[in-house]
């Protein structure tokens, strides 16, 4: 029974656990649709590879024709009345001509043509998987807005306990004045409302956590029942932005195509071999003695030079230059907003830590205060409502740090999503 109670309590425990914020964005990352595409994007560049790759296996293809001619290739006139004399019926090429043939092409150097286009394949592969990475990264900030508003509402709710707790202490000292005749039963009631309406106060808190709580559970795909206060950062300087690997993917396609200009520039060697059936053959005095079909074919190879890609070359080759100025332009764009929000967050940490330097201290004064009403209702020095003042106003001292504080931790951990670091 020992045993089993342990272990009970260690699952409650293992179950109660708290989720960090670093949890939550992963887990938000892994459950975000868009993770999928990442399987798609690598998956189509494989295949896309794979096809190209196919360039050096050898082309087959496979004709049928026929065809009536106009004018075919005979003898003249006098060589066939020469041949006739001779006893030799020579009747010349038939007009109407049939084959049936199989044309085979194998490239032997393509002057890196193939090589290239992989490579300018891989290349636009590594391009929409960066910027999978981009849109995917922005998940982390709308994790922050929902973590920090669930911290934030968390200690609003302890707040307002510690309020409730006091406005009951109150509440229950002058009813003991109340039962004695040295206080006003209005005094009780104005209390008992203040106490009432923190309760309303509380219950729309809860209501506001718990509706914030579910949407951050399903944006990470997991029961999320408790957060983590997580602990302060120090800056750290440097930027590590997925944007800026984007910009490098861009900026090596730009060289992979580069070099696929340069190879379509170059010549091609292939060898091949061409055979049919039909009529006529390539023996044409055979054929025109007969109208029989033959077997007919040859091998060789074939140097091509496509000096086309030349007229549009240096217009390619301008428009992957304006490729790769953009490509550069846009990181100065995004280094220089970078640089302007890191200013932001930087200013606003130390703006929320010079406030929590006067904070704590506004608190211990709010607090003196709230303690000498208690001792000064008590002696019927002043009423009711100078007490409720001042516990309002230490209270919302406590909320006020309270917000400087999370709201700190927030532009901290803004900054982290800034600089990615």
């Amino acid at each position: 029974m020992k045993r089993l109670l342990f272990i009970l309590s260690i699952c409650m425990t293992v179950g109660a656990a708290s989720q960090t914020l670093e949890e939550c964005q992963q887990a938000a990352q892994r459950n975000y649709p868009l993770i999928a595409q990442h399987d798609l994007i690598a998956r189509t560049t494989d295949l896309t590879v794979a096809n190209i790759q196919k360039g050096w296996l050898p082309q087959l293809s496979a004709t049928a024709q026929a065809t009536y001619q106009s004018a075919v290739t005979a003898w003249p006139d006098e060589m066939n009345g020469l041949l006739r004399q001779m006893g030799v019926d020579m009747k010349g090429l038939a007009k109407d001509q049939y084959r049936v043939g199989l044309d085979l092409q194998q490239t032997v150097f393509d002057g890196g043509a193939i090589s290239a286009q992989k490579q300018v394949a891989r290349e636009q592969g590594a391009v929409q998987q960066a910027q999978l990475d981009v849109d995917l990264y922005n998940v982390r900030q709308r994790v922050n807005e929902m973590y920090f508003g669930v911290l934030m509402l968390d200690d609003q709710i302890s707040l307002n306990d510690d309020l409730q707790k006091l406005l009951a202490a109150s509440e229950k000292k002058l009813t003991s004045m109340v039962k004695h005749g040295t206080a006003a039963q209005c005094d009780l009631n104005n209390v008992t409302a203040e106490r009432l309406n923190a309760v309303q106060q509380k219950i729309t808190l809860e209501s506001q956590r718990r509706v914030l709580l579910a949407m951050l559970g399903a944006f990470c795909g997991l029961e999320v029942t408790q957060l983590s206060k997580p602990s302060a950062l120090e800056v750290i300087d440097g930027n590590n932005r997925p944007e800026l690997r984007l910009i490098d993917s861009r900026l090596r396609l730009a060289d992979a195509q580069d070099k696929a200009l340069k190879a379509s520039l170059l010549p091609r060697l292939g060898v091949f071999a061409q055979g049919y059936y039909g009529y006529p053959g390539y023996n044409l005095f055979k054929d025109m003695m007969g109208r029989d079909w033959s077997w007919n074919g040859m091998v060789g190879a074939r140097l091509t030079w496509n000096l086309g890609a030349l007229y549009t070359h240096r217009n390619d080759k301008a428009k992957v230059q304006l490729q790769r100025e953009t490509a550069q332009n846009q990181r100065e764009v995004f280094l220089f907003n970078n640089r302007l929000e890191q200013m932001q967050h930087n200013e606003a940490i130390e703006r929320y830590r010079n406030l929590m330097k006067q904070d704590q201290e506004i608190i211990a004064l709010r607090g003196q205060v709230r303690k000498a009403a208690e001792s000064k209702l008590s002696h019927g020095i002043i009423d009711v409502n100078d007490l409720l003042r001042d516990i309002n106003s230490e209270n919302a001292a406590r909320v006020q740090r309270s917000i400087h504080e999370i709201e700190m931790l927030k532009q901290m951990y803004d900054l982290q999503y800034t600089t990615n670091h």
